[in-house]
Order: structure tokens, then sequence, then C-alpha cells
């Protein structure tokens, strides 16, 4: 069996990891707070503006569907460590890169080469959180590291403030200042006893090759997917939900994104909780996500109401899409160590990407019935779908990660 090294206090590790992802979901949500005032700025025509921001956070999500891979096979082949030094360097040039577009085209550029940068750094983490922490605490690491990581949400809204310019200099300058931080972590012990062995490591095709191997992949996928069709769509798009629900006052999107982190965070720390008392991932899983099913019917049903009842309502449903904590350390409990990286790194952007297929179907659909009915069908499919994935799913609280996967 391999032995996990205690050589690098798992504090550290924690610390590192929830700063990372801050600094992640700082730039991934940026985009989303500064997108009308960024792409008028760029010239953009104001009936333009929809079909111009869902063309750049396409780009994004699916630059991340392409790192995602990229980063995990290489946090499986090289290690960990490398894989998170150089996804960090490459999203922080590229918001500061950003800052200096002058037209629509290196606009999409950057935010694409932004999301090929981001992809590594939450799946990265978490395998190195997961397999630095014992099995019995597994769970509150992980949702230490997405609970904090989430606020970075909150620092972009007030960031912007400044100026949507000055905001992306700003991620980039934290990103690059991170960097320093990474001289204190340590590689897995894992990760490192498995290097002297012969096993194959970071073969992302392995997970197509064996079909109970994919069909376990693909679950871990579909887990997912309704927290970024609630991302993705109810709340990057929020202004324009605000104006077809007949919400009373402006809906600002900036304020929709905060209210939402400020949930999720507190959703990751309680679902950790509730799945510590109930020594069950699964279980925890399936109260959050259909209390996410409940929530969004309400946000569908909340015609006419003022746009700070309307804010309450993010909130309350960004506690339940905190499942995305348990989701991502669910997926990287389901596989061995020599394809963690490669699964926990991939699993999340390739739901992150689902959110270019969502809103694509979400958008044809909106021009014959709308943009309510239209995101009702999408939710209605993806969210029954993510349950039963978790059903299908075995336990994994309390597993042994001190495993490899065998091709």
């Amino acid at each position: 069996m391999l032995k996990q090294s205690t050589s690098n206090p798992f504090n550290i590790v924690v610390t590192v990891a929830a700063l990372g992802y801050f600094v992640d979901i700082y730039d991934l949500i940026l985009f989303s707070i500064v997108r009308v005032p960024s792409l008028q700025s760029l010239g953009i025509p104001p009936e333009e503006l929809k079909s111009a921001g869902i063309y750049l956070y396409n780009l994004q999500m699916g630059g991340m569907m392409v790192g995602g891979v990229v980063w995990g096979m290489l946090g499986d082949k090289r290690g960990r460590l490398s894989a998170l030094f150089l996804t960090i360097l490459l999203y922080s040039l590229a918001n500061i890169a950003n800052g200096f577009v002058t037209n629509l085209t290196q606009y999409a550029w950057l935010r694409a080469i932004a999301g090929f940068g981001l992809a590594g750094e939450l799946g990265v983490g978490i395998t190195l959180v997961s397999e630095i922490m014992t099995k019995e605490t597994r769970a509150w690491g992980t949702s230490i590291v997405t609970g904090f990581g989430v606020t970075g949400a909150v620092l972009a809204y007030f960031v912007a403030v400044l100026g949507w310019r000055e905001a992306y200099w700003v991620g980039g300058v934290l990103g690059l200042m991170l960097l320093g931080l990474r001289l204190y972590v340590h590689e897995s012990g894992m990760f490192h006893d498995l290097k002297s062995t012969n096993v194959k490591r970071g073969n992302f095709f392995s997970l197509f090759t064996d079909s109970k191997k994919f069909f376990k992949y693909l679950c871990c996928i579909l887990v997912g997917v309704p927290v970024w069709f609630a991302i993705g769509i109810l709340i990057v798009f929020s202004k324009e939900f605000g104006e077809a629900l007949g919400i009373t006052g402006p809906v600002v999107t900036g304020k929709t994104v905060m209210f939402h982190y400020i949930g999720a965070a507190i959703g990751s720390f309680l679902i950790g909780y509730i799945s510590q008392k109930l020594k069950s991932r699964r279980k925890a899983l399936v109260i959050f996500i259909v209390a996410m099913g409940i929530l969004c019917s309400c946000y569908f049903a909340a015609t006419g109401i003022s746009p700070n009842q309307f804010y309450f309502l993010i909130f309350i449903l960004g506690i339940a899409m905190g499942y995305w904590s348990m989701f991502v350390a669910v997926s990287s409990e389901q596989f061995g160590t020599n394809i963690r990286s490669t699964v926990t790194t991939t699993v999340p952007n390739f739901v992150r990407g689902a959110t270019v297929g969502m809103t694509i179907w979400w958008n044809y659909m909106a021009a014959g019935m709308g943009i309510i009915k239209s995101a009702m069908i999408v939710g209605s499919v993806v969210i029954p779908i993510a349950i039963a994935a978790v059903i299908i799913l075995k336990e994994t609280h309390g597993k042994d990660l001190d495993y490899v996967e065998l091709d």
C-alpha cells in the first residue's frame, strides 16, 4: 500500500488551497459582475450586450473544459504542486492582460486563456487536501477550501466599483502574490510514494475505455450540473430575469452574484457539518439538491417582488448550491491516486463547460417561449438527473483513498 506523508501540516495545505480558490472564484465571477459595463465601454450596442456576454462566457467555460483535462493530467503525471503553480501563473497573467483589451476579439481570447488557467486550481487543490487529511476530517477540509474560496466573489463585487479594468488588474496581482505561498506547501505523500511505482498515472482516456469507470465518471459530472445551471443562467442573467419577472426595481447583477456567493459560503460549511453528522455524503447531497430544486421553483414564481426580496431569495438559493464543495470531494473520493487529480480537475470543469450547452439550449428556446419558461425546462431536466446520479454513486464517507486504479 502507498503510505501518506505527514511532512506537510494539513492546515497550511488547506489555507493555500482556500486562498487559491478565493482568487479562482474572484476571476471566474468577475466577468459576470463587469459584463455589461465592460462591453459598453468597448462600444458594444445595447441590443448586442446579451449575445456578446453569452459569447464571452461560453469561451471562458470552453477554456476551462480544455484546461481541466490538461491540468488534471499534469497533476497526476508531474505532481499536484507543479499543476497548481502553472495554473495560477497563467490565469494571473491573463487577468492583468484583460485589463488592457480594446475590442471584443481581444476580450474573447483572454477570457478563453483565463478560463484555461483557472481550470486547475480547484480540482488539484481539493486532490491535495483530500490526500493530506485523514478520512475522518476530509469533509471539513474541502468545506473550508470552498467555503472560504467562494467569498472571492464578494471581493470581486466591491473591487469592481474601481472600474472593470482595475478589477482585472487586482485579480492578477492577487494571483501572483499567492505564488509566494506555494513555497510552504509540499507534495502529497500518496502521490510522492506513487511515483516510485510503475503504475500508469494521469491516463485521462482510461476513463472512457472501461464502461463501469466511465459511468461512474459521468455520474460525478451530472451531480454538479444544477449548480452551474443556476449560476450560468439564473445568476449571470439575473438582470434580464428581474425584468421578465417584473421585479419592482432594477436588479444589479453584481449584487446578485455577491448575495449568491455569501449564501454558497454558508452552504459549503453547512453541508460539511450535515455530512459529518449523517456520516453520509450521498444523503447530504440529496438534501441540498432537492432544496435547490424547490428554491429554483420559488425563483421562477417570484413575480412582482422587490429587489431586496429577490436578493434574499438568491442568498437562500446560494446556500443550497453550497453542495458544490461536497460534489467535488465525492468526485475525488471515487477514484484512485493515480488518476485522482485528472478526475477531480476535469469533473468540475466539465460541469462548468456544460454551461455552454445549457445557455445555448436556453437561449434557443427563449426565442419562442421567453427566458422564464425555457429556464424552467432546463432546470426540470438537470435537477432530477443529478439526484439520480447521487443515488447511483457509492458512498465515500470514511473511505480510504490509499489505492490505485488499474487500466
